[in-house]
């Protein structure tokens, strides 16, 4: 498992905020647990392959596939996965699709891997290995020259893949702790993994009884029971949104009659943030204060001279006035700088940003005509892209696919710009929708500009969470999805 899927067939009608507040009814203390601990190597695992499918937010939306195999060379062994989603979104179907292979020795160490993601018809490969203390990949997307990239090793690296395996061969003993260096092929960058196995459990969601095993990683914590097979019988998530199951290959492959079936909106029932009052034009908005329910007290969203938040005895209170710009903070200079999914230094992506600012002086006239060119080129559509290129290559895009093209063109330009990612106001949904927009450097200060909604100046109705173009970036809005709560106090 180990993958941002999930969600058992058991469950699929379950409450989830119920399953998540009442953890004690569905699971109970199994009391001693096997001794001696359930070890096994690669070599010896008793069920080498599993399938799994997949609910999200009470909709059954896919299945994965895992499996371990001996490989052609003496030593090494392969662990293959899979997973294919599949979900509404804005009244249109999603479709996502990841394949991994990865090659380790008989401790799970990372030595090579081959990773293929589609989303919405867009491929990515990632492909790489680790020899002589470094770690090589390149990224391929959108029939591009691969980006190469190099980082050097002073431990072993694991891979995302085997972290329900690492358990299993250092043996299931409650209270071990275990800390790895693991690759993670959809941040594309290595991540530190903390495991506890804390418990031996039983539950009516799976059979038998199970160790329970917590594992954090990037901020971010899952619960997987793994039994002394050593198979993931369960695993929760995203505070509990999240989960996914053991099951037989047919059941689990059931997922494309229940997506065919399942019309919902998943997504945006699962994030959208609902106001008592409505909003009347958002889009004209220049002020907004608001008072904010932070997820837990966790994090706080961000705060400057356009979005100022102050602590009162119950939430957050803010103000944004859209027609304040916030002081260069010194970050200027990265805010040029290209990356895996803002590509402006791209051949193609320079002559293309050349001819579009043809004959602008000023910084506002640049931001103005690539607004524009975006407005006429690049077709708005709810459809995932990975990057800057992949959206100039389809001509079409969601808000982050034209953050992302946006930011390429600005950086192209000389002009530092950065990528903001909260949520803004939906008159259509009646509510806050999670949302990416950017900012650009004008005249020392730092301009909310929105590529989607062609905003050369962003309303004030756009909440700013956390800046970032890179999935690790985005990682803290998790704790803000599902847990939010506005009331808007004031709005002009």
């Amino acid at each position: 498992m180990k993958t941002p899927l999930v969600i058992a067939r058991t469950l699929a009608a379950a409450s989830l905020a119920l399953l998540s507040a009442c953890a004690s009814q569905y699971f109970r203390d199994a009391g001693a647990p096997p001794f001696p601990p359930p070890r096994y190597s690669l070599a010896d695992l008793p069920q080498p392959e599993y399938w799994s499918g997949i609910v999200f937010n009470g909709a059954k939306v896919g299945f994965s596939h895992s499996r371990v195999a001996r490989a052609p060379e003496s030593g090494l062994y392969e662990l293959r996965g899979e997973a294919v989603i599949r979900f509404h979104f804005l009244g249109l179907e999603k479709n996502v699709q990841m394949r991994s292979l990865d090659t380790v020795d008989e401790n799970a160490k990372l030595m090579r891997f081959a990773y293929h993601y589609v989303l919405d018809g867009t491929e990515q490969d990632l492909t790489g290995e680790v020899r002589d203390g470094r770690l090589r990949y390149q990224i391929i997307t959108a029939k591009r020259s691969p980006e190469q990239n190099e980082r050097m090793l002073d431990e072993p690296l694991y891979p995302a893949a085997a972290l329900d395996l690492l358990p299993v061969l250092q043996g299931l003993k409650v209270g071990s702790e275990f800390r790895w260096l693991v690759f993670n092929g959809e941040t594309q960058g290595l991540d530190r993994a903390l495991q506890r196995i804390e418990t031996y459990e039983t539950s009516d969601l799976f059979e038998g009884a199970a160790f329970k095993v917590q594992t954090d990683m990037l901020g971010l914590g899952s619960t997987t029971w793994i039994d002394r097979r050593g198979l993931p019988v369960f695993e929760l998530g995203l505070n509990g949104v999240m989960i996914s199951a053991l099951e037989d290959e047919i059941a689990a492959k059931n997922y494309l009659a229940s997506a065919v079936l399942n019309k919902d909106d998943v997504i945006v029932s699962w994030s959208l943030v609902k106001t008592p009052l409505p909003l009347s034009d958002p889009r004209r908005a220049r002020f907004l204060k608001f008072a904010l329910l932070a997820p837990g007290g966790k994090r706080a969203p961000l705060s400057d001279s356009r979005q100022r938040c102050t602590n009162s005895e119950r939430d957050l209170v803010c103000e944004i006035d859209a027609t304040r710009s916030d002081a260069e903070d010194g970050t200027a200079a990265a805010a040029l700088l290209p990356s895996s999914t803002v590509q402006n230094r791209d051949p193609m992506i320079r002559k293309l940003a050349l001819s579009i600012a043809a004959g602008k002086e000023s910084t506002f006239d640049k931001i103005d005509a690539v607004l524009v060119w975006l407005e006429r080129n690049i077709r708005k559509e709810p459809v995932d892209t990975f990057s800057a290129l992949d959206v100039l290559d389809a001509k079409r895009g969601e808000c982050q696919g034209h953050s992302y093209l946006y930011a390429a063109l600005m950086r192209a330009l000389g002009v530092p710009t950065r990528v903001v990612n909260g949520l803004v106001y939906s008159t259509e949904h009646g509510g806050f929708l999670y949302h990416t927009w950017a900012e650009s450097l004008v005249d020392g200060a730092w301009r909310a500009v929105d590529p989607t909604f062609n905003q050369t100046e962003a309303d004030a109705t756009h909440i700013a969470l956390v800046r970032g173009e890179s999935l690790a970036e985005l990682v803290p809005l998790v704790d803000w999805v599902g847990n939010t709560r506005i009331r808007v106090l004031e709005a002009r």
